[in-house]
């Protein structure tokens, strides 16, 4: 089977800018998730109510448009139960947040399609290469549809917020999507890369498992609000371990993991310290097996990225979780998760 790299081994100029797109786009999704991020701790998600794809992107340009939007948003429970007595003002702050969350999208849409389209026709693209990005590019039409549909579990009943399960599936999904663009555009390298041993591409693709895992995590503490509870470390509400009966209260107890506070931040801090223990151990694992390589390299700087982003972690909760440390937080483990991405895909090329 031809190698993904060999389609362009011909046209170096093809493959630099299919490289240059993929990652450009990758850029989008980034900014995306920091401002989706934003959206979530400013409580905008639900301040637009309807899915309008096209006109949507046409923001209220008057008084009568605005008042026309910030009524639909006062027929809701969130508004109805958390902010009756916000004002015109105050509903447009957190307008501005989602439509803007909502423009990335269009845009990355639109920066996704053209640049497909480009790269067929000028024939920069074709074979399995293609169709794989094709896939890409319909997992981002379905974390479109997802993200109404997280938004939808918020208008209806009782709801003050999205899902707390919805907010992690639409995470997971961006994730994913980042992470096949950043893995994608770094395989396409012209020539082969260093050999790595096996051990070391396993040990890479655990820290970036873990990386995916963690992020999922940190949508469940997002999205029930975890963060802004049991904000002492190492230890909560005095304990190392908290018992089993402050873990797991209700039943089934499958619901503790999603609905209750403590065992949602508890299954974050873990997972934070299995993933600090693995990228550091592959880190070590990388140098004594591939010594003066840039696969050290990128292992070490790795190791060095997620121990910073387990202490802005650990300040963003003593800090009750601010809406710059928060943002901080989150954008931070997206520079995790890109470079454990591309270091996994440039060891796939030795």
């Amino acid at each position: 089977m031809t190698p993904v790299s060999a389609t362009f081994s011909a046209e170096p100029h093809g493959l630099r800018f299919v490289r240059l797109w993929l990652f450009g786009v990758a850029a989008l999704v980034f900014a995306m998730i920091v401002v989706g991020g934003a959206t979530r701790l400013t409580g905008s998600g639900l301040s637009i109510t309807e899915w309008n794809p096209i006109m949507g992107a046409i923001p209220p340009l008057t008084d009568a448009a605005w008042q026309e939007a910030f009524a639909k948003y006062q027929m809701i429970p969130q508004y109805r139960l958390l902010n009756s007595d916000m004002s015109l003002e105050g509903f447009k702050a957190i307008f501005w947040w989602e439509w803007s969350h909502r423009q990335l999208g269009r845009a990355i849409g639109v920066v996704f399609g053209l640049g497909f389209l480009y790269a067929l026709v000028t024939r920069r693209l074709k074979g399995r290469l293609a169709l794989g990005i094709l896939g890409i590019f319909a997992l981002g039409g379905l974390q479109g549809a997802i993200g109404w549909i997280m938004v939808a579990s918020g208008l209806d009943g009782e709801m003050t917020a999205v899902a707390p399960v919805k907010l992690m599936l639409h995470l997971v999904t961006a994730s994913i999507i980042y992470t096949l663009l950043v893995m994608v555009a770094t395989g396409l390298g012209r020539s082969k890369g260093e050999v790595s041993p096996r051990s070391v591409k396993r040990g890479a693709s655990l820290v970036l498992v873990l990386a995916l895992v963690q992020i999922a995590l940190g949508a469940l503490v997002a999205g029930s609000h975890a963060g802004f509870t049991w904000n002492t470390w190492p230890l909560m509400d005095g304990h190392l371990i908290p018992p089993s009966d402050m873990l797991f209260p209700a039943s089934p107890v499958i619901e503790n993991f999603v609905d209750n506070s403590m065992l949602v931040q508890f299954d974050h801090r873990i997972t934070a310290y299995l993933l600090l223990a693995a990228a550091i151990w592959h880190g070590a694992q990388t140098a004594r097996a591939m010594p003066g390589t840039s696969a050290r390299r990128r292992a070490v700087i790795n190791a060095w990225l997620v121990a910073s982003q387990a202490l802005i972690g650990i300040a963003t909760l003593l800090m009750v979780v601010p809406l710059w440390a928060g943002l901080l937080h989150q954008a931070f483990a997206f520079v995790v998760l890109g470079m454990a991405a591309a270091h996994r895909a440039a060891l796939a090329r030795g």
